[in-house]
């Protein structure tokens, strides 16, 4: 296989170890009838994994310099160069299943909950404390808004922790692949992920003062909309669980 440098711009921590894609396929429960979208398929261990097992991949690749490396690849692949976080993404996709760039992965997840309605599964390999974000507790450190926007739109299916040695270089962070199936979205999910951002993006404020700072309504809304669903207005975002940021965004109407 054609290798070529290592770009740590773009996060490149490329699969080394074919071992690791027989728990990458189980996690992804592949099947002949899916239709992946692949983001960072680096020099394509993974993509050729995947062709060999589904009716067809989306490879999506930033780096130009690896085209030499993804030549040859099965003729049910379409490999397209370009940025994830701006290229328009396949709507046909029924699985997102990739190693992703560690410095993209939260957005790419977030976006594609909504921005990719027919995907019904996700297997990604992120940054260990990554996964954990994805489903973290309320109350906790790892609780923010991604967890929110992660649970409200799946459920978790499955994870495994993976050693720094399956990747070329191996990364200074421990990784894990998490997977997880969409569930229903709520009705007004563009509001509520609107909302929950807002709360976040000051997290040693009230939920009262972030929404405020936000522009989403006034102080005094916010409270009332609080105590409409039984918080207090000194409540923080981090103790409301998912299904009461639906509620909230209920209650400020």
């Amino acid at each position: 296989m054609l290798c070529a440098a290592v770009k740590k711009e773009y996060g490149q921590h490329f699969l080394r170890d074919p071992n690791i894609l027989e728990v990458i396929g189980r996690l992804a429960e592949l099947g002949p009838d899916d239709v992946v979208l692949e983001i960072g398929p680096g020099q394509g261990v993974l993509t050729r994994y995947l062709a060999e097992r589904v009716a067809s991949v989306h490879a999506v690749e930033i780096d130009r310099a690896l085209e030499p490396a993804l030549s040859g690849l099965p003729a049910n692949v379409d490999l397209v160069f370009g940025d994830a976080l701006r290229v328009e993404l396949p709507q046909d996709a029924t699985k997102l299943v990739a190693n992703l760039p560690y410095n993209v992965a939260t957005p790419l997840v977030v976006e594609s909950l909504d921005g990719l309605p027919n995907i019904r599964l996700w297997c990604v390999m992120v940054q260990r404390e990554v996964a954990e974000r994805f489903f973290a507790q309320p109350g906790t450190k790892e609780y923010g808004a991604v967890s929110v926007l992660v649970q409200l739109a799946a459920e978790r299916t499955g994870s495994h922790a993976v050693s720094r040695t399956v990747f070329r270089p191996p990364p200074n962070v421990d990784s894990a692949l998490v997977a997880f199936r969409r569930v229903n979205l709520p009705a007004d999910y563009r509001r509520v992920k609107e909302i929950v951002t807002a709360a976040f993006s000051h997290r040693r404020k009230t939920l009262p003062n972030s929404l405020a700072l936000a522009g989403i309504t006034t102080r005094e809304g916010a409270e009332d909309a609080l105590a409409a669903i039984g918080r207090a207005p000194q409540t923080r975002a981090e103790a409301l669980a998912p299904q009461e940021f639906v509620a909230l965004t209920e209650a400020l109407k």
